[in-house]
């Protein structure tokens, strides 16, 4: 006889502290399970409050708030589904991070996170302990219970599972907890629990999904039973973007997955799996048999007149089949990610718009075209007139006009502008120009050689020196301070147009500036402190030269924007010293930094992911570039840390940006290294020059 069930799981788009928003998603989450007939809902790591509110985990007030949204989610549920929500919990002097699992108007069970994040952006063991105890009986809060219609004055706290009358077993891990080497899941499944929930709250990084689908896919694929994937979508209030993709995959087979992009705030997928299939592809493994002998697991047992098995009629019993695993590109999600991450900016902001300084060159016109898809997606979801919260974004930026296509919502939102000096290039302004046209943002140019001179002149005055560039016979630090002055002058005006623009424009709001400075750049400090990169945020701060590229090429194809094709081929160049008159500048990036973009990823990801020195770093790429000398390879290893170390200061004022690669050299959140160091790196240098030696005595 077969035991079916079905379930769901949600992507949820929860800002954090915003619980009127958050309990308003949560709601309709609920609603929407319920009306197809779930047994299961599962919601986000944290979805009462949000998963970033980091030092607000804190204060006591986040937590009060948290029972309070928990007791009108419990007083509105009368439904037997199960409802698994996310919510910190102080109990016996320690702050956990906790599943609440409830139906019926009761709590059944809470479960507290046991292994934490605590790498790259996440900081889980500032604020929350890992729960190592047995489980006990915890006492509801007075705050609580006074709010509840249904008197409850404990339930179970502890790592368990819960059990129904009719047999259906369901235990949970957390986010992290499927990332560890022995993963609860592991001893669940041996334990005979057929369902695995995972309440997530898992970022956006380029190549990430893969990870994280693999473990979820293999997972289900080894042990057997029905895993149950949760994951927050949206910018939740910093750098990252949660990337959805919420799954439901049973015996290895993947049978529904939520989207991974998207302007959606509640998206619910569910599936009807029989339980009777758990037993038998378990029990077809004689080695899973082997290793589940003796093992126990505590059990909670629920309601007794609650059943999670389906009564569904003879037509609707159909079980739901496995459908293909949808992964995007790199491409895509550099496109998506980020224009998903700035809509949710620019709603929550307020705000009118973006300004962005657009210099004609790769990474300016890589933030252009990532707009441009942001408001690709949210004209595409306004012509369906089902997503209210679009819908009235929408309507408040065009402030009565009406938004007819993509480029006529992108006129109402972006504003660009070419800032031009005499050492500017021809092509530079066309490619700026018809970039602007093609997209419909609303573009200006402006020559700012005035400003510039009127700053040297200030100079002048005060000190009776003027400077030169080094082609007109000054000094290298008088040429660098020229080429400074023009990029801060540039971001002084950006700043102005983005206030008064939309006055000029006789609309209403404000303009959120938009860096563009790429994540190489960063790494290498290839920036001027205080330039027209200090923005208020970066789409593409964390992305690398050569996947910016791949993007332009694909935002061409995919999206008709030709003029990029041309954008892409062209040397990147800062345009900041005189040229010779030529079309394209002959100051090139590349030529200026010393190493190029591909060398830079190759030495951020060693400096980060492989946790490398100027040794190890040395070593590694000693083997991996064959064709240059020892001396040559010792060269630009150590010209990359002395850039680095001397510029790492940059990054203490780095514009907020998107994180998608995980070598971001962010100090404010990402890379917690010094800012401060002896740049002549010399203990580091001797042990250089004695392997360099020993290879060349080696090939003698």
């Amino acid at each position: 006889m077969s035991t079916l069930i079905k379930v769901s799981t949600s992507n949820l788009n929860q800002h954090s502290l915003s619980f009127t928003t958050n309990l308003s998603n949560l709601l309709l989450a609920i609603k929407t399970a319920t009306s197809s007939k779930s047994s299961y809902l599962l919601t986000p790591e944290l979805s009462i409050p949000g998963y970033g509110c980091e030092d607000h985990f804190l204060e006591s007030d986040t937590e009060t708030h948290s029972w309070e949204v928990l007791a009108k989610l419990v007083n509105s549920h009368e439904s037997p589904m199960l409802v698994d929500v996310g919510m910190p919990i102080y109990v016996h002097g320690a702050r956990y991070n906790c599943r609440v699992i409830f139906s019926s108007q009761k709590i059944h069970f809470i479960r507290p996170k046991t292994s934490l994040a605590n790498d790259g952006n996440y900081r889980e063991g500032r604020y929350f302990t890992a729960f190592k105890g047995e489980a006990f009986e915890f006492m509801l809060p007075v705050c609580y219970r006074g709010l509840v219609v249904r008197e409850q004055e404990s339930c179970v706290f502890g790592v368990g599972a819960i059990k129904s009358m009719d047999g259906v077993s369901v235990c949970s891990e957390t986010c992290e907890e499927l990332f560890t080497p022995n993963s609860p899941h592991i001893s669940s499944s041996l334990s005979g629990i057929q369902i695995i929930t995972n309440g997530s709250g898992s970022h956006h990084e380029l190549r990430k999904l893969n990870q994280r689908l693999d473990l979820i896919v293999n997972a289900t694929k080894k042990c057997g039973g029905l895993y149950l994937y949760s994951n927050q979508r949206g910018c939740d209030g910093g750098r990252l973007y949660f990337d959805g993709s919420s799954l439901i995959v049973f015996n290895g087979e993947v049978l529904a997955q939520a989207k991974q992009f998207g302007l959606d705030d509640v998206e619910v997928i569910s599936a009807t799996v029989d339980l009777n299939e758990v037993d038998s592809y378990r029990a077809s493994k004689m080695s899973f048999g082997e290793q589940s002998r003796g093992r126990e697991v505590e059990f909670v047992r629920v309601d007794e007149n609650l059943r999670m098995a389906s009564s569904a009629t003879r037509h609707e019993r159909r079980v739901s089949e496995g459908v293909p695993l949808k992964l995007s590109t790199p491409e895509e999600e550099c496109l998506l990610g980020p224009a998903c991450w700035m809509w949710d900016y620019l709603r929550r902001s307020n705000a009118g718009g973006f300004f962005l300084p657009l210099s004609g060159g790769a990474d300016s016109s890589a933030v252009a075209a990532i707009v441009y898809v942001m408001c690709d997606l949210a004209f595409k979801e306004y012509e369906k007139k089902t997503n209210t919260e679009v819908n009235k974004t929408v309507e408040r930026i065009m402030e009565g006009k009406v938004c007819t296509s993509p480029e006529s919502l992108c006129g109402e939102i972006l504003h660009t502008t070419y800032m031009g000096t005499s050492n500017s290039s021809q092509a530079t302004n066309a490619r700026s120009k018809a970039l602007a046209e093609r997209i419909g943002s609303y573009h200006l140019t402006a020559n700012i050689d005035n400003m510039v001179l009127a700053v040297l002149s200030v100079f002048t005055a005060c000190t009776g020196k003027a400077p030169n560039f080094t082609s007109q016979g000054g000094s290298v630090r008088e040429d660098l301070a020229l080429q400074n002055i023009q990029a801060r002058l540039r971001m002084v005006l950006a700043y102005m147009l983005a206030q008064l623009l939309p006055w000029c424009r006789g609309k209403n709001g404000f303009l959120l500036v938009l860096g563009s400075g790429n994540v190489d750049e960063c790494l290498r400090g290839y920036l001027t402190k205080y330039d027209c990169s200090s923005a208020d945020l970066n789409p593409i701060g964390s992305i690398s030269k050569v996947d910016l590229k791949s993007m332009l090429r694909f935002a061409a194809n995919k999206h008709r924007l030709t003029v990029l094709r041309e954008i892409v081929e062209a040397p990147p160049t800062a345009e900041l010293r005189p040229n010779s008159g030529a079309t394209e500048h002959s100051q090139t990036d590349e030529d200026d930094m010393g190493m190029t973009y591909e060398e830079l990823g190759i030495f951020g990801r060693l400096r980060k992911i492989n946790r490398c020195g100027p040794v190890s770093m040395y070593k590694k790429l000693l083997s991996r570039w064959p064709e240059l000398s020892a001396e040559e390879v010792k060269a630009k290893v150590t010209r990359f840390f002395y850039y680095y170390s001397v510029n790492r200061h940059k990054m203490t004022t780095i514009t907020p940006s998107y994180h998608a690669e995980n070598y971001s050299p962010d100090d404010n959140r990402f890379d917690l290294r010094p800012f401060i160091y002896d740049v002549s790196w010399s203990w580091q240098k001797d042990a250089l020059d004695a392997l360099v030696e020993n290879e060349r005595v080696g090939f003698c």
